[in-house]
């Protein structure tokens, strides 16, 4: 358990300010922040990168994992807050340092680098790190299991990915400030970084944490509010102001340059590597390894859309066209051990991810999953996010809002009549088709009710030729059995759709899968 120490004068004895003015009668706000990443936008974009001194830099794998911080020294650990916050060294990976403040309603200071809040063990640094370098990024702490424990709440630590969690959950999927050009095959992706932070100093009786970021890159400058709440479902609101930097300015960093094809929103980053739905197969101990199965997304007439995960062997970009968009995130739905098998990697435990979008600029556009080929687990392969139809205008505040849930679904429920499992193989009747079984969880028809129907239908480079209906006792689920042959020398992927209906219409969520040749 890590130690808290009672002692009212930490701040002032352990971070020193430094030679920069303070912020006084003047509450941060997300309007203050956003001024400051305007002035910034009429400006060419500065990589921090340069600002690292070498000898960070070259920190090697080994010898940064020397460093650690010393829990005694977290922000806030002398005082009774409901929230501590430990910082991560730079160097190594993370060569973008990142400045921090802390804020009350009327006052802000800056938080200095501090050689003293790290234990170097067995390191020697050739040098003293200057004071105004910066950290790598940070992590929350809140007793988020038990009274008596400081947990990681979460972290906010390369780029503009940060991950949560909600009691009882391992970390698995991450989020990002932004996704710039994602998925595209005619540029590289872009990803702008978080640069600067004001943390809130909670008082003993809040609830939320209240952070605000200014994210830079090469396109763009945004300034971001978060409201994070801890609970059995983590909950965090996000508010963004986004600030697009003139062609001039861009092309004077980047000649080369293109203008943005693709804005992604919230988006969400994962990995699947295999599961009950692989037809590629790969050599290891366990059933499935992947901490998200899914893609849900709840489009307007209230239908919900459920894509299985997959890993092929090239990059997949598949795109939804939606309008008044409820919702949509990449879920964990398997949640037993026994399909994972692995007692150092707890998938069944990781959080899934729900975006709920809030005020403008979600009214039309395209939910965009993208799907790297991966040999491997260690690599988030998945990327899901919102690429809205009207694309902002440079130097025009560009504002929107959404609420992320990091939940396991244990006390609150995305969706109803569920697709529960995708299972795909080949008709051994026929190698030519193949068989996609696909189990709906549907507690209001049981089996001694009339069967509902399958509709279903597939792109034009493959061809359905059965579709049955099925009662699954043993699992008390409905299945469909679906066999479809794709057309001769296609080699293409082949998009396909059931849905289950009864008298009253859809019963369930709709299933679309992506089948690819091998």
């Amino acid at each position: 358990m890590k130690r808290i120490i009672s002692c009212g004068l930490f701040f002032a004895v352990a971070l020193p300010l430094l030679a920069l003015p303070r912020i006084k009668d003047n509450q941060v706000t997300l309007e203050f922040v956003a001024k400051q990443a305007e002035q910034r936008a009429r400006k060419p974009f500065h990589s921090p990168k340069g600002d690292l001194p070498d000898f960070l830099r070259n920190l090697t794998y080994d010898s940064y994992r020397e460093i650690e911080f010393r829990h005694e020294k977290a922000l806030w650990a002398y005082e009774k807050r409901p929230f501590q916050v430990e910082f991560f060294h730079p160097g190594y990976l993370y060569q973008e340092p990142v400045h921090f403040n802390e804020f009350t309603l009327t006052d802000a200071q800056p938080i200095r680098f501090v050689q003293d809040f790290f234990d170097y063990r067995q390191l020697h640094m050739p040098q003293e790190v200057p004071a105004n370098t910066g950290y790598a990024g940070f992590r929350i702490l809140h007793p988020l299991n038990t009274s008596n424990k400081w947990d990681e709440l979460g972290s906010f630590l390369g780029a503009s990915y940060f991950r949560l969690l909600g009691a009882g959950q391992s970390y698995g999927i991450s989020a990002r400030g932004l996704a710039l050009d994602c998925g595209g095959t005619d540029r590289p992706e872009e990803f702008p970084l978080w640069t600067d932070w004001w943390l809130g100093k909670p008082q003993p009786t809040d609830k939320p944490l209240r952070l605000y970021a200014i994210m830079d890159s090469v396109s763009c400058v945004g300034a971001y509010k978060f409201l994070i709440q801890p609970g059995e479902t983590t909950v965090a609101e996000v508010e963004a102001v986004v600030y697009f930097r003139e062609e001039d300015l861009i092309h004077a960093v980047d000649p080369l340059h293109k203008p943005l094809a693709t804005l992604g929103m919230a988006p969400l980053t994962s990995m699947f590597w295999f599961g009950e739905n692989s037809e590629r197969k790969f050599t290891d101990y366990r059933p499935e390894v992947h901490d998200s199965d899914g893609l849900l997304m709840h489009l307007d007439g209230d239908e919900m859309l459920w894509r299985p995960l997959d890993n092929g062997t090239v990059m997949r970009h598949q795109k939804f066209a939606a309008k008044h968009l409820h919702g949509f995130g990449l879920l964990q739905r398997d949640r037993n051990f026994n399909s994972y098998q692995d007692l150092f990697n707890p998938y069944q435990s990781v959080p899934s991810l729900w975006v709920v979008p809030n005020g403008p600029n979600w009214e039309d556009g395209e939910i965009h999953l993208v799907e790297l080929s991966t040999q491997y687990e260690g690599m988030d392969n998945v990327v899901a996010f919102w690429n809205p139809a009207d694309k902002p205008k440079p130097m025009q505040p560009f504002r929107f809002s959404y609420t992320l849930y990091w939940t396991r679904e244990t006390d609150m429920s995305l969706s109803s009549n569920k697709v529960v499992s995708t299972r795909v193989g080949v008709d051994p009747s026929s190698p030519g088709q193949h068989q996609f079984v696909v189990d709906w969880d549907i507690p209001t028809l049981s089996s001694d009710d009339v069967p509902p129907r399958a509709e279903d239908s597939c792109s034009t480079n493959g061809v359905i030729t059965e579709t049955q209906v099925y009662r699954n006792h043993a699992a008390k689920t409905w299945r469909v059995i679906l066999k479809m042959e794709p057309k001769a020398g296609n080699k293409d992927p082949v998009d396909l759709r059931c849905t289950l209906k009864d008298g009253n219409g859809m019963v369930g969520e709709t299933w679309t899968y992506l089948w690819s040749p091998p």
